[in-house]
């Protein structure tokens, strides 16, 4: 029994790997070394590369996260009462004082019922699915080559099932347990089976640690919970990155050829993550995010003071986007790309949030690194940057490939970008720089306030001097743009409700772009509009849209970019952080609080 291709999927992880796994047990995308890496595991997208455990004669299957872990649990039941169960992760615990989290996964197989019979189809790839890895037998491991002679392009699987049934892909019966290791070419010292039941007890352990460490609101905790753990599934551990998602060119409407690789880093999410983090209390994540976003000002100092709207997970510059021909895409809906154009687009809004991400240096009193004068001016020539770019053109939060416009969100983050300047220079005690930037920060809010605030339509608009709407106006009040009983903010609302609402949910805008008029809504927008109805009083209305969105979630809770206002089919790359984000900040705005909860 196969699933239809789709995005009822669990993802497992631990800040080095990510991989997606379907209802049947199939590993269905992975990529390695890390998340950026090349696609081992690509059938998602149309390629041959799975990782499956079979059982036959199957009737039905059960799937489910242990709680509080990524730790994936899925039951296979044959037709005469013979059942299996895999256990998936990848480990990730403290050890010799430092993290581990290996290059690895684990699958652990157990027979829980009958005689059940199952065959271990490991078929990896590389190039893109463009060929299949060749093996090399050990006695009770398997090495899979491909790609050239770097040592990190070898996996090694190590196992306790017999190697000619994992090459020959033969039929057994399980009669209790079997490990499989499948990680970097490396001998595993320990038998196998006991290197699995510590790295579970060990990777268990440190999750229900650390799920245990999250300030959580009162309502709707396991669907917070779940979402803190995808974001912490998306951070690359080796340098604090935190990932759009772990796929690329899932498209974000059937047959649309939206479809981009989000294996990067965008700065403009810094902040809404930043503040997700903050208000889980997950500090050390959010304190080595700021420092990745603090490397790449530092870098970007160097070469002018320019950013880039995305990087790559180890901070470099280039992301040259090419088509692969050899992966047919998801539901054979190609293009499938890698790289992303985008990050050389001009898109004004990233100097703001690179400075409201480290903002919070200057005022968290619970960070180790605290922020301090010579932090301020290095901080200063973005700013200089936003003042001077404020009212000029650019691709946009919605990254525009066809014309460049004067984007009002664009031109408020430039304000928040001086703004915060002048608050941390004034906590500073520097008086002077301070009243620098509070003049910029009027500046630039009167020539906003005068040419996006449209009458007519009793709104803000998408652009300067514009008749038209867009979502990221939301944001407006918790910018601090504007305040949440200003009339305008009022007004702003009730016109993005009224033109880009499609039943239950909000589009990011409703023109045509450079690939026709949108067909689904992006569901962060969603989230926005939920939070501003909430700022506004509204939460009756606030809290009904916010329950409807949790019901579109996939089995696991999780959620990808983009739905099908009509059939709630979610679509876009998956698992997508900027749409856990916004729930985790939906549900703390809206949840009662602990102290009047009982």
């Amino acid at each position: 029994m196969r699933s239809m291709s789709s995005l009822d999927l669990a993802l497992v992880g631990n800040g080095t790997i990510g991989a997606l796994i379907d209802p049947d047990g199939r590993i269905v995308w992975g990529c390695f070394p890390r998340f950026d890496g090349d696609p081992t595991f690509c059938s998602l997208l149309g390629g041959s590369g799975e990782f499956g455990i079979e059982l036959a004669d199957v009737v039905r299957h059960e799937q489910e996260y242990l709680p509080n872990t990524p730790i994936l649990v899925t039951r296979l039941f044959d037709d005469s009462g013979g059942a299996v169960e895999v256990t998936d992760f990848a480990p990730r615990f403290r050890q010799f004082g430092r993290l581990f989290c290996p290059m690895m996964l684990v699958r652990r197989l157990k027979r829980i019922g009958g005689n059940p019979r199952v065959r271990i189809r490991l078929q990896p790839t590389y190039d893109y699915g463009r060929a299949r890895r060749t093996t090399t037998c050990g006695s009770n491991h398997v090495r899979f080559e491909g790609g050239g002679d770097r040592d990190d392009l070898v996996l090694r699987l190590t196992t306790d099932v017999p190697v000619t049934a994992i090459v020959e892909e033969n039929s057994f019966f399980l009669e209790d347990t079997a490990t499989l290791l499948l990680g970097p070419d490396e001998t595993v010292q320990e038998a196998v089976s006991d290197v699995g039941v510590r790295f579970f007890g060990e990777t268990a352990a440190y999750w229900q640690e650390w799920v245990r460490s999250l300030a959580i609101p009162f309502e709707w905790q396991d669907a917070v919970i779940r979402s803190a753990i995808t974001l912490q599934l998306n951070v690359f551990e080796d340098t604090g990155a935190i990932v759009a998602a772990v796929t690329t060119s899932i498209p974000e409407a059937a047959g649309s050829g939206r479809n981009w690789d989000y294996r990067y880093c965008w700065l403009r999410d810094a902040y809404f993550v930043i503040n997700a983090l903050n208000r889980l209390g997950a500090t050390q994540t959010m304190e080595r995010y700021m420092g990745f976003i603090l490397n790449i000002v530092a870098d970007g100092n160097a070469v002018g003071g320019a950013l880039q709207p995305l990087y790559g997970i180890t901070g470099h510059r280039s992301a040259d986007e090419q088509v692969v021909a050899s992966l047919p895409g998801y539901r054979d809906m190609g293009p499938v790309r890698i790289g992303n154009e985008a990050y050389r687009q001009v898109q004004h809004d990233v100097y703001g949030a690179a400075i409201l991400a480290a903002t919070h240096v200057f005022f968290d009193r619970r960070l180790v690194r605290r922020g301090d004068d010579a932090l301020f001016r290095r901080l200063e020539p973005l700013g200089e940057r936003a003042a001077a770019l404020f009212d000029q053109p650019d691709a946009g939060l919605w990254e525009l490939r066809g014309a460049a416009r004067v984007h009002t969100f664009s031109s408020v983050m430039c304000w928040a970008g001086c703004d915060r300047l002048a608050r941390v220079a004034a906590h500073l005690g520097l008086a002077e720089r301070a009243a620098y930037w509070r003049r910029h920060a009027e500046h630039i809010h009167g020539v906003i306030s005068a040419r996006a605030w449209n009458k007519k339509l009793d709104s803000f608009t998408a652009t300067l001097d514009g008749d038209s709407l867009d979502a990221s106006l939301l944001r407006l009040n918790e910018l601090g743009f504007l305040s949440d009983d200003d009339p305008r903010f009022a007004g702003t609302v009730r016109a993005i409700g009224r033109d880009l609402r499609r039943g239950d949910f909000i589009f990011r805008y409703v023109e045509a772009d450079d690939f026709g008029p949108p067909q689904n809504a992006f569901l962060v927008c969603t989230f926005w509009y939920i939070n501003a109805l909430c700022a506004l009083g509204q939460r009756d209305e606030a809290r009904a849209l916010f329950e409807n969105v949790l019901a579109c979630r996939n089995r696991h809770g999780l959620l990808a970019e983009h739905i099908d206002p009509t059939t709630r089919e979610q679509w876009g790359n998956f698992v997508q952080t900027y749409s856990m984000v916004g729930l985790i900040g939906a549900a703390i705005r809206l949840s009662v609080r602990w102290d009047q909860a009982f």
